[in-house]
């Protein structure tokens, strides 16, 4: 008869499902048997509300592009993509039984760009592998034994219970989304471990900006396109991007606020606020645009010979109003400077828990090639949890994904004969 191991992989989103998918699946000496537990009455929370708009699954661009969406931490990510990657998820989709297509901008969805089908289909294929779900089942600590199993203990609506595995597998995701399950309670764990873990900060977020009570009543949730935004950061590296924002009663969020949010979080953290310079004309030279400003505009009103002239109305104009001294408005070579580069100042990053994701966590550093924690064998990291963060876009699930399933090998190579 084989050998019979346990695993118990804490966490029910994207990277523990993944680390269970490659554990239920291997064949050897040694049977697998895998507990999967998760907080919530359900599986996946995070990832259904993440492809309620579009399920974006990963990307198409090159692999010297997609590594470098992940930043400082790219040389960390770098073999976990290699060994399951864009393409490898696309496959491992397939063979869900869902097809998958690159949209204009690149994205990769599934077939109906929705997130429930795709997990309905990889939880019923993981129950017919043997998995054991149990959802309500709060993480509150762990246990090494002296024949070195791992003794779990968990809140649940009928009292405290314990679990033992031979391997752990952690995937309980970042600080962000409390309502969904990501809310950080596991790092007053870890640390109690002795584990080292960078605090949570939020990623992919919005900003406060201190708006005038004129346009946080008068525009907020109006969005504001197109723009090219720009920032130069504490280090003297330009990022800018082109898209489009929502103005919001605090300050600003969307696509293009989150693809700039590392460097202007990093900024606001060191020198305390950070200046986003918006081009709110880009199909517009500076030239053209001073000659416009220039032209007589006789008993018409500024708003209006901006809006004749240029195009130039609504919010535009309103935060043209909001960022720029009055001496500036009035002022038409001045007011053109500002129409190409508005200095827009943010003074600090919305809570993390309004965030679509974090950065911070477990240290790379005190984890193997397996990402197993070297002061804790046996024990895996994956996901959220890690310390990397990556734009959205495909790129967060695509490395919770990739982590999932190194977790899921190294655990399964920790538990197999030597």
């Amino acid at each position: 008869m084989p050998n019979r191991k346990t695993v118990a992989i804490v966490g029910g989103g994207p990277a523990g499902l993944m680390a269970a998918n490659v554990l239920s699946r291997a064949n050897g000496a040694t049977t697998i048997h895998v507990e999967l537990f998760e907080s919530m009455p359900s599986l996946g929370r995070k990832f259904l509300m993440a492809g309620k708009g579009g399920m974006n699954i990963t990307h198409s661009e090159t692999a010297a592009a997609f590594l470098a969406r992940y930043g400082a931490r790219q040389e960390r990510l770098a073999p976990l993509l290699d060994a399951f990657g864009p393409d490898n998820l696309r496959e491992w989709i397939h063979g869900l039984g869902i097809n998958t297509f690159v949209g204009s901008s690149g994205r990769i969805f599934p077939a109906g760009m929705k997130a429930a089908p795709l997990l309905r289909a990889w939880v019923h294929r993981l129950r017919d592998s043997g998995v054991r779900f149990h959802v309500r089942h709060r993480w509150c600590g762990i246990e090494r034994q002296v024949d070195g199993h791992y003794a779990l203990r968990f809140a649940t609506l009928e009292g405290e219970k314990r679990s033992e595995a031979n391997a752990v597998v952690l995937a309980l995701g970042g600080g962000s989304w409390a309502k969904l399950g990501s809310d950080g309670r596991w790092v007053p764990l870890l640390e109690q471990a002795g584990v080292s873990v960078a605090p949570l900060r939020p990623a992919n977020c919005g900003f406060d900006a201190g708006w005038s009570t004129h346009l946080r009543t008068g525009f907020a949730g109006q969005p504001v396109k197109p723009v090219v935004a720009s920032i130069i950061d504490a280090m003297g590296i330009r990022h800018q991007q082109q898209g489009e924002f929502v103005i919001t009663e605090n300050g600003v969020e969307g696509g293009l606020i989150y693809a700039l949010s590392v460097p202007l979080r990093d900024t606001i953290e060191q020198t305390g606020s950070a200046t986003l310079t918006l081009d709110l004309l880009p199909g517009h030279d500076l030239p053209r645009v001073i000659d416009e400003v220039a032209r007589p505009r006789g008993s018409r009103s500024l708003s209006s010979h901006l809006q004749s002239r240029l195009g130039l109305k609504g919010v535009k104009t309103a935060l043209l109003h909001e960022c720029l001294a009055r001496e500036d408005v009035a002022d038409p070579r001045a007011l053109a400077m500002g129409i190409k580069a508005l200095p827009l100042r943010l003074n600090a990053p919305r809570p993390l828990n309004e965030a679509i994701s974090s950065a911070g966590g477990v240290l790379f550093e005190t984890l193997d090639e397996h990402l197993m924690i070297r002061s804790l064998p046996g024990v895996f990291c994956a996901g959220e949890m890690l310390d990397w963060e990556a734009p959205t876009g495909g790129y967060l699930l695509t490395g919770c994904l990739s982590s999932g399933h190194a977790a899921g090998l190294g655990a399964l190579k920790w538990m197999q004969p030597a």
